[in-house]
């Protein structure tokens, strides 16, 4: 068992499965927590066979079996997790370095709710690649609104 990871570690892991990189740390309770309730969001929004259909070009098809009640709780536990996986990393404190994370949440949450309505090109994104495509802004708004507070203070 590891006793520390490095940021990047932190976020790679998160990205592969939520509560990793804690358990990774020996946090297994919070590890054991995050990959429980990622298995069940996931499982109950249907969200695997949705991103099988997206990458199989078949985003109409992703749209009917996702379960976007379900899905809707996801970006949510997923930053927080990428977060927390960030924080244990950390060697020195970073003011508001949780803006990006919340606002990449907030920005996919906006995004899952309005793919069952956007196209661009034509095409029709879907409920997997619209949402990743948000956390660009959410990153990005994220970063501003920490760079002005950090002005700010």
């Amino acid at each position: 068992m590891k006793t520390s990871i490095t940021k990047l570690e932190g976020i790679l892991w998160s990205i592969a499965l939520p509560g990793f990189p804690q358990l990774l740390v020996g946090l297994w309770f919070k590890g054991t927590l995050f990959v429980l309730l990622e298995i069940i969001i996931n499982v109950q929004s249907n969200f695997n066979q949705g991103i099988m259909y997206s990458f199989l070009g078949e985003t109409h098809k992703a749209a009917s079996v996702i379960d976007y009640q379900w899905l809707m709780f996801y970006p949510c536990l997923y930053m927080f997790a990428m977060w927390d996986a960030y924080k244990l990393a950390q060697t020195k404190e970073e003011p508001y370095i949780f803006l990006p994370f919340v606002m990449s949440a907030y920005m996919v949450t906006v995004g899952l709710m309005y793919s069952p309505k956007v196209y661009l090109f034509g095409e029709f994104i879907g409920p997997v690649f619209l949402p990743m495509l948000f956390v660009i802004p959410g990153v990005v708004l994220g970063l501003i609104i920490r760079s002005i507070l950090i002005r700010i203070h």
